[in-house]
């Protein structure tokens, strides 16, 4: 806490001598500013740990209470001069000097704190306490100067750090959460509604809003799409994955008729996805299990999920970082404006390899990165949740042929990979010769998902379900028939997409929707390195495909 010269005190307590002075005569007045003396002195002794209301204007979610002894140096608010973020900080300006500290050891007083918090932690608040101590032991340890005999063993802990700041936002993202919705007997379906939810919760309704099956939850890029529409003058528009495993037409159709609500529908949709979505022959599994899951009886009833509010939009926090030149400043690279849910858009060119390290660490940028997971539980934390792993993802240096670390430390499965708009990106490519030798080869004869193959029946009329209540809404539909690697399309199968092609284009033109087939007229996006299996594309893969996309003279994008 911030110490207040001899002299502020000496005059405060001479001006309350005088308040009660001239209040003698009237108790009830005296008792009055009694109370109001007590806060201001309580705002005075505690001014280094308030926020500006410019950082209230800016950033609303609650801040983790984790009260910090600064003993060691003054803390003012942020001058506000900042235009993306105002955060208390070292004020380097003020007469009052900061004490001489060892960061060496400052840095190991917060990791044996964090490590000692991670023994006992099992609440997602609890690991979310133990991460916070990480960073700060980061930043100290990154500020042993360079010169410093200590200075080579502090960079072998940031890493190590690092690793622990890793673990820990792995297991606060696994932990049990205190908000257990109701199940729709689908856990891709669940963990996507909820984050969805808090996506809205924390920027709003999406512009635009993909959906489709996991062949759209891997293979539309939804931050590499607002690039590329940015790069043809289009306005930074919020983009939202929606991808479900095993979805199909009616699948969709419930999720946009039934599970969202009016309020939550996006100004266009991109569907994503390809011919198994609408063959009524197969069955629908996913679908029959949503059907009778608790969910969906509770939507019937008119109960719809919801995510639970914060109690509290703003709670006061302080937090220790180094100062001189390794100081933390918050000079954030957000932007809260972009697809990526106007969270963190970092400048990676701060991240270079250094002494041939496999991972090298700027921790003041994954401090940036981080500041979102000291925000308390509430509607916004899932999709913070996402954004910090998103970022860390993103500034982590690896070689195409390492194991990347969030893979490995950070992310439990598959769900947790999902990134904060909703997309899962893998890295692996798709070889055929490789990929056979643990896999089987199952040709489209013996395929389920082409299984009596019918375009007439349940899928088709959800595609009008679809389709009649979109247009009701104003709302554009563009179909993206994604592709398919060359070795997965035989004849079985390829004999389908020329039935589907017709099919598709016939209601696309009744309807007025937009079809693009991305799968017939653009063989370019065949290529194996596209993909990480035969039908599903990989990051790369739903790189190019969102540039397709942004490329299309047809799409009426929102403006």
């Amino acid at each position: 806490m911030a110490k207040i010269h001899l002299s502020n005190a000496i005059l405060e307590h001479r001006w309350q001598q005088n308040i009660k002075h001239k209040i003698n005569n009237n108790r009830c007045n005296y008792n009055l500013i009694q109370r109001f003396i007590v806060t201001i002195t309580f705002l005075t002794l505690t001014f280094g740990c308030i926020p500006t209301q410019q950082f209230k204007s800016k950033i609303s979610p609650s801040l983790e209470k984790n009260p910090i002894s600064i003993n060691n140096c003054d803390l003012t608010s942020h001058t506000k001069n900042n235009s993306q973020i105002s955060l208390v900080y070292q004020n380097y300006n003020s007469t009052r000097k900061c004490a001489s500290v060892d960061p060496f050891s400052q840095a190991v007083r917060f990791a044996i704190k964090a490590a000692n918090l991670a023994q006992s932690a099992k609440t997602k608040q609890q690991w979310d306490r133990v991460a916070q101590e990480w960073v700060q032991a980061v930043a100290w340890m990154q500020a042993v100067p360079p010169e410093n005999p200590k200075r080579a063993f502090a960079e072998k802990k940031v890493a190590e750090y690092m690793r622990n700041l890793a673990y820990s936002q792995q297991q606060a993202a696994a932990a049990p959460s205190q908000f257990n919705p109701v199940s729709f007997n689908s856990n891709i379906l669940d963990i996507q509604l909820k984050l969805y939810l808090s996506y809205i919760a924390t920027v709003g309704v999406p512009d635009i809003l993909i959906v489709g099956s996991s062949r759209a939850l891997y293979g539309v890029a939804p931050q590499q799409l607002q690039q590329y529409l940015m790069a043809k003058g289009y306005p930074k528009l919020n983009i939202f994955n929606f991808g479900i495993n095993g979805a199909t037409a009616q699948i969709v159709d419930f999720q946009l008729r039934q599970l969202l609500s009016f309020n939550q529908l996006p100004k266009l949709i991109i569907w994503a996805d390809g011919i198994r979505a609408f063959n009524s022959g197969r069955v629908d599994r996913t679908y029959n299990s949503i059907v009778v899951s608790e969910g969906k009886r509770l939507l019937l009833s008119g109960i719809r999920p919801q995510l639970p509010q914060a109690q509290s939009n703003f709670t006061f926090t302080c937090y220790q970082f180094p100062q001189s030149h390794n100081i933390f400043l918050p000079n954030f690279n957000f932007s809260w404006n972009t697809s990526v849910g106007k969270t963190i858009a970092v400048d990676n060119s701060a991240i270079t390899p250094a002494n041939n390290t496999k991972y090298f660490y700027q921790p003041i940028i994954l401090l940036q990165k981080t500041f979102l997971n000291l925000y308390a539980p509430g509607p916004k934390s899932v999709f913070l949740e996402r954004s910090i792993r998103q970022s860390f993802s993103n500034s982590t240096s690896y070689t195409q042929d390492s194991t990347q670390l969030v893979q490995t430390v950070a992310i439990a499965n598959n769900a947790n990979a999902i990134d904060a708009n909703g997309f899962l990106a893998v890295d692996r490519q798709f070889n055929p010769s490789y990929y056979y030798q643990g896999k089987p080869y199952v040709p489209g004869l013996y395929d389920g998902d082409y299984a009596s193959f019918n375009l007439e029946g349940v899928q088709a009329r959800a595609l009008n379900s679809v389709v009649d209540f979109i247009t009701s809404q104003n709302i554009p539909l563009v179909f993206v028939n994604l592709p398919v690697s060359d070795s997965y399309l035989d004849s079985v199968r390829w004999s389908a997409e020329q039935e589907f092609h017709p099919w598709m284009q016939r209601r696309a033109r009744e309807n007025s929707f937009i079809f693009l087939n991305f799968n017939l007229y653009q063989p370019q996006l065949a290529k194996n390195e596209y993909f990480f299996d035969p039908s599903h594309l990989n990051r790369y893969g739903a790189r190019a495909v969102a540039r397709y996309i942004a490329a299309s003279a047809s799409i009426p994008w929102p403006r």
